[in-house]
């Protein structure tokens, strides 16, 4: 299969490339970075240096690659600017699915957010109903995935992938990240909003996987959401922090834990089941190809 990857430079793309490329995938990887070239190469994949926002471009470059199938890996959190990832989500996704549909791509994998149910008790499924008319500034994560989704769903085959909280190699649960520096700092309360974990081994897989799966919504998440109460502690210790505040309650969103029984049930099962194993371990989980 030709697999364009949008976002193959990032963090699930560089995990995910060997993964695609030992099942014998062509792919074509896209980075904005001209410098990030020759590690797509690397990694196995074609380099394909564009911006999502070009739109001309990004028609030129998807249908130059001639892919059986799209996987949209992006994003813009390195900044944690979440104005840049709204329109990541928003215009980035429009002009992707145009992109796909004008290749004549009819499937599609594309990354979303598990954040964004409606606040409720015990874990959402893909049933619950998105937070679209959340309080500000909750809205403004939560329409754009609504959105994004809602445009990735043109295409026939649209399979959506709303990936637990990220932490492996390469994400900002390092013990040299920001949001390590933010808890030694005790700038992050341990309150009682549920997080559901993923491993970045785990993405890569299950995305992997999805290239095969019916059209629909996924939740990609371990076996063991927890409060922050609980698992904040544990990092803190992991990257020699000293204890977190305590906070009551929960905010409007990025609250409640999700189920992952859908995914499970067209084969994928997490390697890494639980966060309680190590959030900061640097280099946890190496990827490894699947049959």
């Amino acid at each position: 299969m030709r697999v364009f990857l949008a976002g193959g430079s990032g963090v699930v793309g560089r995990a995910l490339i060997p993964l695609l490329t030992a099942q014998g995938h062509e792919v074509a990887g896209t980075t904005r970075d001209p410098n990030k070239v020759d590690l797509l190469r690397a990694l196995g994949a074609t380099p394909v240096v564009i911006n999502v926002y070009d739109r001309d471009g990004l028609v030129a470059a998807v249908r130059a690659a001639r892919p059986d199938a799209v996987i949209h890996q992006l994003t813009d959190l390195t900044r944690l600017d979440f104005a840049a990832l709204a329109r990541v989500r928003i215009e980035g996704t429009r002009n992707l699915v145009d992109a796909a549909r004008a290749a004549g791509v009819s499937r599609m994998v594309t990354q979303s957010f598990w954040g964004c149910y409606v606040p409720g008790d015990g874990l959402a499924d893909e049933e619950t109903p998105l937070y679209v008319d959340a309080p500000e500034p909750w809205n403004g994560i939560a329409r754009p995935v609504a959105v994004m989704e809602q445009t990735a769903n043109e295409i026939p085959a649209s399979v959506v992938l709303r990936y637990g909280l990220f932490y492996g190699p390469g994400t900002a649960f390092e013990p040299d990240s920001r949001t390590a520096e933010q808890v030694r700092r005790g700038q992050m309360p341990a309150n009682e909003n549920v997080t559901s974990f993923l491993h970045i081994e785990d993405a890569a897989i299950s995305t992997q996987l999805a290239l095969g799966w019916p059209a629909g919504v996924y939740n990609i998440a371990d076996d063991e959401p927890a409060a922050t109460s609980e698992w904040l502690p544990q990092y803190a210790s992991e990257i020699g922090a000293p204890p977190p505040p305590k906070a009551a309650g929960r905010d409007p969103m990025l609250s409640r834990g999700v189920t992952n029984q859908k995914a499970r049930e067209q084969g994928w099962t997490p390697r890494h089941p639980s966060w309680r194993a190590g959030i900061a371990r640097p280099g946890a989980g190496r990827i490894a190809a699947r049959a």
